[in-house]
């Protein structure tokens, strides 16, 4: 009896899968198409013609991110096709608060097995973040490694660039005490704090995640699957209208961390924790985890996903522009160093 030889699908690595996906996804990657854009899918790398005409000089924003511990309620719920959301929503919006306008997108996508109809539902998510942002999905790698993740299981990370004018970087070293700080609602968690959440409402509380909660008006895993805000249209206008001194994108450490990033010395941010509705799922996550407010504003987003600071005069004239539904005051800027002071009461 002959010998049977290994083979690269043996080993676990299916290359006409791989194809397949890559044919599955091939709209999704063509939806997200904008000028400069050349060539199309398969190339060894992506490319674009910067839009010079658009700046005088012009400056490349880079950024990149992943999805963190989010992944673990896809994974629970079957649910693929929004994560693509959150990777390019946590990349496009840290390029964003430099001024930057995205231009592209690439992803990474590792599995254990690779299954095209998954991989086509993530890309998917992936477009249609892109769109949101306005950037194209340039490229991306879909690596099937087996051994690493478990069947169904996988890892998603992004990279974007975007483009700014030089003088109109933000950066912070304007702001001074007097100023204002705005802040733009999140959608929910967005992708940070998913670790301490599971623990305090999966562990601690063993809520399920298709239990109906009134107070969210949906499900748990409804909730907490939600894709993070891309503020990409929401604040590149603003940024055309408005002396805007500093931008943050509340992320990982909260108000608390990421506000203090972009102040100059001599100023310290106070923040009026009762001047917005704080969401329900963060309260919610409180009590099952009986997490004191102090670690609650340092992991989590609280409800303000980006944070504009700017002059009095000029943070009236953003929250005119929206209307009848104008962004929170949450907080101002005063003499001091050192970081961030909460403030509880009203």
């Amino acid at each position: 009896m002959a010998e049977e030889k290994l083979t690269y699908a043996g080993a676990g690595v299916d290359i006409e899968a791989a194809n397949r996906a890559v044919k599955l996804l091939a709209e999704h990657v063509k939806s997200t198409h904008r000028p400069g854009v050349l060539g199309g899918i398969g190339g060894f790398g992506g490319l674009f013609r910067l839009p010079l005409d658009k700046c005088r000089e012009p400056v490349l924003v880079g950024g990149t991110d992943g999805v963190g511990t989010k992944l673990r309620l896809a994974f629970a719920l079957d649910i693929h096709d929004t994560i693509g959301i959150d990777a390019v929503a946590m990349c496009v919006n840290d390029i964003l608060v430099q001024g930057a306008e995205p231009l592209f997108f690439l992803d990474y996508l590792a599995v254990g097995k690779l299954e095209p109809e998954q991989v086509a539902a993530i890309v998917s998510g992936v477009a249609a973040g892109c769109r949101e942002a306005g950037c194209a999905l340039l490229g991306g790698e879909t690596a099937e490694m087996p051994g690493f993740y478990p069947p169904g299981e996988y890892d998603l990370a992004g990279f974007a660039v975007g483009m700014v004018e030089a003088e109109k970087i933000i950066d912070g070293s304007t702001i001074v005490p007097g100023d204002i700080i705005l802040g733009l609602p999140s959608s929910g968690l967005h992708s940070n704090g998913f670790s301490l959440a599971r623990k305090a409402l999966l562990e601690e509380a063993k809520y399920s995640l298709d239990r109906y909660f009134p107070e969210l008006g949906r499900t748990l895993g409804e909730e907490l699957l939600t894709p993070t805000k891309i503020y990409v249209k929401e604040v590149l206008p603003l940024l055309d209208r408005y002396p805007i001194k500093g931008l943050a994108h509340i992320t990982g450490g909260g108000l608390v961390e990421n506000i203090p990033r972009i102040l100059p010395p001599g100023c310290r941010a106070r923040i009026q924790c009762t001047s917005w509705q704080v969401p329900p799922i963060f309260q919610l996550i409180r009590q099952a985890g009986r997490i004191s407010t102090a670690e609650m504003y340092r992991v989590f987003n609280m409800g303000i996903g980006m944070a504009i600071i700017a002059a009095p005069e000029v943070a009236q004239g953003i929250r005119a522009s929206f209307g009848g539904s104008p962004p929170p005051v949450i907080g101002e800027i005063v003499a001091g160093e050192g970081a961030l002071e909460l403030v509880e009461g009203g």
